[in-house]
């Protein structure tokens, strides 16, 4: 074992590193807080697999150690560092960014930290995200494994570890069912890589999920009706309804609302990115046949169900890569319904995740457009108002991260618009009623003048929004 002060010093300043962490948790804490306090001239570039915690995106920001980062940000020290320019930012689909980085197309990483509850001279047990952590630890030139004695090392029994060979001979991912394994339980590594072990005792930072609002809950029973629904008309959705939610406090409130639906009865699989504590709740309620993913991001009483338990839910819960969770070829073969927020919708369909206004950064695409884009069926879901009033649904994003030949349904606490099939004068028409009924006459009056084309806009006034 060493030092955290020790590892940091001998880190180059320009140097890239690859640290693992996914849904803000799985992340190292002590090399990154460690030179976070160096006090050196640091110029690093840092890639991630996800969302990360304090110690990467706050910690190393504040010390303004960072030049360049991939493929996410999640505090808001972060997202001003972007948005100022002093933090030079990327935004990358999450499916393939370990090819990206282990075919030099991204970065080269010179460094891999990353968090673990075991390892050995030629492996290691990752702790609570797996994310792009195998093929981060492949493209490093060398490895640092902080090992978290506060993860319980049940931990490993979640994890599968597969990596697709190469291109252009790559096999197709053999996993026939969302909830099978098809690889180790470890991450395998060339002992010679191995720069460092650094013990620490420090937990993930707990995802804070809000109450469910009033919209929300209308936007749950508006999605479940819609889906009961598409269920009974649709043969794959009857033969088994396979679903992907988006990270964040409203997929969690869409995920605990299926546990008391008519779709809770056993043919209900859960294929995505992230378990939430709404997870939890339908595996509890036995209403899940399986859930994969590829991190754990639960509040703190969720991680304290999760480890009080492990064994059980280890037979239930699955986490893979990302290259893999992610994987277009596995969403489609699973038809996986995915269901993923925004911040707007026009009313043409297509939607903005990422951009307050189109310019300041939120957090990153993720893993949204993997699912929207492979999806059986791609669903936005999305309250139509902020907490403010301000419409979310709009007459043009004004940042566009899923396009409208990505996304099928949209929903709102005021209904369903079901977009498949529909020219642009007919989907405006249904999405203009998806808005609150306060701002439905204005956005009625933009079509009326809006003119022109296949596409009908008025770009002079298109902007002119709340």
């Amino acid at each position: 074992m060493r030092d955290a002060a020790t590892v940091a010093a001998g880190i180059a300043a320009d140097a890239t590193l690859a640290v693992s962490g996914f849904g803000s948790v799985g992340d190292p804490k002590a090399v990154p807080a460690a030179l976070a306090a160096s006090d050196r001239d640091l110029a690093l570039t840092v890639v991630s697999g996800g969302s990360t915690g304090d110690a990467v995106d706050r910690a190393l920001v504040e010390a303004d150690a960072v030049a360049r980062r991939f493929p996410f940000v999640a505090t808001d020290e972060a997202r001003a560092a972007v948005d100022d320019g002093r933090v030079a930012f990327a935004d990358r689909h999450v499916a393939g960014l370990a090819d990206e980085m282990l075919f030099g197309r991204l970065a080269a990483p010179d460094l891999a930290v990353v968090e673990a509850v075991a390892v050995g001279e030629d492996w290691l047990a990752p702790s609570t995200s797996l994310g792009q952590t195998p093929a981060y630890v492949a493209a490093a030139d060398e490895v640092v494994v902080e090992v978290n004695r506060a993860q319980p090392r049940g931990l490993a029994r979640l994890h599968d570890v597969y990596r697709p060979a190469p291109p252009p001979d790559r096999e197709p991912i053999p996993l026939t069912d969302p909830a099978g394994r098809i690889g180790a339980p470890r991450v395998a590594f060339d002992p010679a890589k191995l720069r460092a072990v650094v013990e620490t005792d420090r937990p993930d930072d707990p995802y804070e999920f809000r109450e469910p609002t009033a919209a929300d809950e209308a936007v749950a029973a508006n999605l479940i009706e819609f889906l009961a629904a598409e269920r009974e008309r649709d043969p794959v959705l009857r033969e088994a309804l396979t679903l992907q939610f988006g990270v964040g406090s409203l997929g969690n409130a869409l995920m605990g609302a299926l546990a008391g639906s008519s779709l809770a009865d056993g043919r209900l699989r859960y294929f995505g990115e992230v378990v939430q504590d709404g997870l939890l709740d339908l595996l509890d309620a036995g209403a899940l046949d399986g859930a994969s993913a590829t991190a754990l991001a639960l509040s703190e009483t969720g991680q304290e169900r999760l480890f009080a338990d492990l064994d059980r839910y280890a037979d239930e819960v699955v986490l893979r890569p990302a290259d893999v969770s992610n994987a277009p070829a596995l969403v489609d073969r699973f038809g996986v319904v995915a269901v993923n927020s925004a911040l707007s919708v026009d009313i043409y369909g297509h939607a903005n995740a990422t951009h307050v206004d189109g310019t300041r950064i939120v957090s990153g695409v993720g893993g949204g457009g993997d699912f929207a884009r492979a999806a059986h069926l791609s669903v936005v879901a999305l309250p139509a108002t902020t907490g403010d009033g301000v419409s979310r649904v709009v007459p043009f994003v004004r940042h566009v991260d899923h396009t409208e030949h990505d996304v099928d349904v949209v929903v709102t606490d005021h209904g369903v618009a079901d977009l498949r099939g529909l020219d642009p004068r007919e989907r405006a028409e249904g999405l203009v009623g998806l808005a609150d009924p306060a701002h439905r006459p204005a956005l009625r009056s933009y079509r009326e003048r809006a003119s022109g084309g296949h596409v009908p806009h008025d770009l002079e006034t298109a902007f002119d929004w709340e």
